[in-house]
């Protein structure tokens, strides 16, 4: 129960606090949801931050990203890398920026979204986060690994896709503590075999290779890039929340941005060597055994297996922060182990989505990227603007106030994504006003939806009144408030 008193000129807060024991244990189901994690449940260091972000892109989903630079948008080798470079440096930096908030905080970041939103304007980020990554992200990474043992044991795709799911939900059920386990236990096997498998992709690529020009490609390679690597962004902080309170933010932040920036450019720039020597008519169907193709048996069997583990790192970290995102909508479930619960409702639906994206994958794939860009751009302007107009103020206490009920946010968001997509989306089932008749554009639709959106955020936010609007969060048996 939310208790409201006044200290000095800010509200005083109560926390909704996760209970029971969790601690660093690693077989032991994590309890709770989506509350306040308390100081004496806190572990970890910094450095855990670059594995459980270089594994889960060490996988072929981060491949094709700069597959379909060269194959879909008629990007040169060089193009696509640079396209690649610049996009994923664009979501790695808001990544570090958000991951380094959640030690301070202690929640996850579907609930930290609830400063600027409000408790019923997060529901639109949030809901839309819990089906994206619960569902969507789930369902794409599940295809890219059950196309891997498809082609490594020659079994039915559909059994395949079974059995990493299967797999991908016992890691998430049992919550935080596996979850990075599991990807610092994944990291030394996937880096040394996509290392491996680089080496003799390099070696066999063709970059100078001549390829037919898409009108406004590189800004849609750019924004598959971005939409990409910042795809992990609505996560950030469920994965540096059990960090102590007074970790180094600045390390925190550095390690979760070098994770995604370094494991996606390397992967993306080898798919886009790949591309260049493979023929994308005899593996559509299939990219990933012609990904594959290029290498010597022993290596290509590895780098398979790799695959499927990598889309496991990657759904772990999907299906768990799905779950998150739901429960910060405010859903109140009495169940100690609510969070479990949800994590495989999410999976199980899932797992039916994959099995209608087992066909025409890489057009699928190609469409999803941007739209992850299209909401994830307007949610990002509203969160930076908001932390900057509320900087040096208390504003923890608007994470678990019910009646923090600001409508800027949710505006904001709304209108920059519905104008943003209207008038710059770039897609195979929608093309923008703008797009149709200047195809050089590309697709603006995320730095727009970006802008936009910081924009009508500060003009909403001093229309409404919040500059001088603070409060304070108090948590039973602890002290100190946070400021923005």
């Amino acid at each position: 129960m939310t208790e409201t008193t006044l200290a000095g000129d800010a509200a005083v807060i109560e926390a909704d606090v996760r209970e029971g024991t969790y601690g660093a244990k690693i077989a032991t189901i994590e309890p709770g949801g989506a509350e306040y994690i308390p100081l004496s449940e806190r572990h970890g260091k910094p450095l855990q931050q670059f594995w459980t972000w270089v594994s889960p892109n060490m996988e072929f989903a981060t491949i094709f990203v700069g597959v379909i630079g060269v194959w879909f948008f008629g990007q040169s080798f060089w193009m696509a890398t640079l396209a690649v470079v610049l996009g994923t440096a664009l979501g790695s930096v808001s990544m570090g920026m958000l991951a380094a908030r959640g030690p301070l905080f202690g929640v996850p970041q579907m609930v930290l979204s609830r400063i600027g939103f409000g408790w019923v304007g997060n529901i639109l980020p949030a809901g839309v986060n819990a089906l994206v990554a619960g569902v969507g992200w789930f369902a794409v990474n599940s295809v890219s690994g059950a196309f891997a043992l498809n082609a490594l044991l020659g079994w039915n795709t559909k059994l395949c896709l079974l059995i990493i799911v299967l797999v991908q939900l016992a890691v998430a059920f049992f919550g935080h503590n596996l979850v990075h386990a599991f990807e610092r236990w994944a990291f030394p096997v996937l880096v040394v075999v996509f290392l491996i498998a680089s080496v003799v992709i390099f070696g066999k690529s063709q970059p100078g290779a001549h390829v037919a020009g898409v009108p406004g490609g590189w800004l849609i390679t750019f924004g598959a890039a971005f939409g990409y690597a910042a795809g992990w962004n609505p996560y950030a902080s469920d994965y540096t929340r059990y960090l102590p309170k007074d970790t180094n933010r600045r390390a925190t932040g550095l390690w979760a941005g070098l994770g995604v920036f370094i494991s996606c450019v390397v992967l993306e720039v080898v798919g886009a060597a790949a591309a260049t020597v493979t023929d994308a008519t005899k593996y559509a169907n299939n990219p990933t055994a012609g990904f594959v193709s290029h290498l010597p048996t022993g290596i290509a069997d590895a780098t398979l297996l790799a695959i499927a583990l990598g889309a496991i790192c990657a759904n772990a970290l999907n299906v768990y922060s799905g779950s998150m995102s739901f429960l910060a909508l405010g859903v109140k479930l009495p169940l100690t182990l609510r969070r479990a619960i949800v994590a495989i409702v999410f999976g199980v639906a899932g797992f039916f989505l994959a099995l209608s994206g087992l066909s025409d994958a890489g057009t699928r794939y190609n469409n999803f990227l941007l739209v992850i860009a299209y909401w994830i751009g307007p949610w990002l302007g509203v969160v930076f603007a908001d932390q900057f107009l509320r900087r040096g103020k208390r504003v923890d206490g608007f994470l678990f106030d019910r009646k923090h009920r600001p409508w800027a946010g949710f505006t904001a968001m709304a209108v920059a994504i519905g104008v943003s997509i209207w008038l710059f989306a770039n897609q195979t089932d929608y093309k923008g006003v703008l797009p149709k008749h200047y195809p050089a554009l590309g697709d603006l639709t995320f730095e727009v939806g970006f802008a936009l959106a910081a924009l009508l955020y500060a003009l909403f936010f001093r229309l409404q009144g919040e500059s001088k609007i603070q409060e304070q969060l108090v948590i039973p048996g602890e002290t100190a408030a946070v400021a923005g």
